[in-house]
């Protein structure tokens, strides 16, 4: 459909990185499609309803965080309201990496080079998946990344050991520059194939795959970090965080320590 490569374009003009104009894409192409091709308050207001009543509030604000770019897109003077949702206090065990676990996937992947070096990657700087193709022999011998992300340059100091790893693993690979991750074919690891071999290493560390996925590493660095230098300001500037709540959500603990919390209170007689 013409109108979605256009509002592609827009996004990408916009800044938006690739997972986001994916996202934002194939939702507007499910809106369309059930409300005929049409873009109207009325029907969209009707349509919002629909959806609240069918997903979780975060699949909806999904939705309309599409729908406004894409009346933005259109030019269109009126939003749509996001779906408000109370912060949760604390985050399902489900879905908590903790250190050990992530010592344990260092152990099963050893002999996988790559991903062990990946993991360490994402674990130690907290970039983002789609910020991969930034760590580079170049950006190796310098000792730091300069990423660009929605419209933003920060600069990520890289622990010297990783430096030393990766540059030993390069010259294993015969890798003399531009990016360090890449396939057989020299392009840039996929999004899909880097989760699909992190689900296979949970099942040999015994752990849960609900917790092992490329974003939660960056959660791990953020609580590790924040544990030992409690500074939220810096930590915000290292993930590149404009506004300080968000990074506020990755430092959530588990239930298990909410419950320990509460408990020492001592409030209950």
């Amino acid at each position: 459909m013409e109108s979605l490569q256009k509002f592609r374009n827009f996004l990408k003009e916009n800044e938006k990185s690739n997972s986001t104009q994916e996202c934002y894409v194939r939702a507007m192409r499910n809106v369309l499609k059930d409300n005929n091709g049409k873009i109207e308050k009325e029907g969209l207001l009707d349509y919002r309803y629909e959806l609240i009543g069918k997903y979780s509030s975060s699949t909806v604000n999904c939705y309309m965080a599409a729908i406004n770019a894409y009346l933005e897109f259109l030019e269109e003077d009126w939003k749509l309201r996001f779906v408000k949702v109370q912060k949760k206090v604390y985050i399902e065990e489900s879905r908590d990496l903790k250190k050990k676990e992530y010592e344990r996937l260092l152990e099963v992947s050893y002999r996988n080079q790559k991903m062990y070096l990946l993991i360490q990657t994402i674990g130690s700087t907290g970039i983002r998946i789609s910020e991969l193709h930034y760590i580079t022999v170049e950006a190796l011998k310098k000792g730091s990344i300069q990423v660009r992300c929605k419209g933003k340059i920060r600069e990520i100091l890289l622990p010297d050991l990783l430096v030393k790893r990766l540059m030993e693993y390069c010259k294993q690979e015969h890798i003399e520059g531009g990016e360090v991750f890449i396939t057989r074919n020299g392009k840039s690891l996929d999004r899909s194939n880097i989760w699909r071999n992190m689900k296979k290493l949970c099942k040999k560390a015994g752990i849960s795959e609900s917790k092992v996925y490329p974003h939660n590493l960056r959660h791990l660095f953020a609580k590790v970090y924040y544990e030992k230098e409690k500074d939220l300001p810096k930590l915000a500037d290292l993930l590149g965080h404009s506004n300080i709540e968000t990074t506020r959500i990755y430092l959530i603990t588990d239930g298990k320590s909410h419950r320990k919390q509460i408990n020492s209170l001592g409030l209950v007689r």
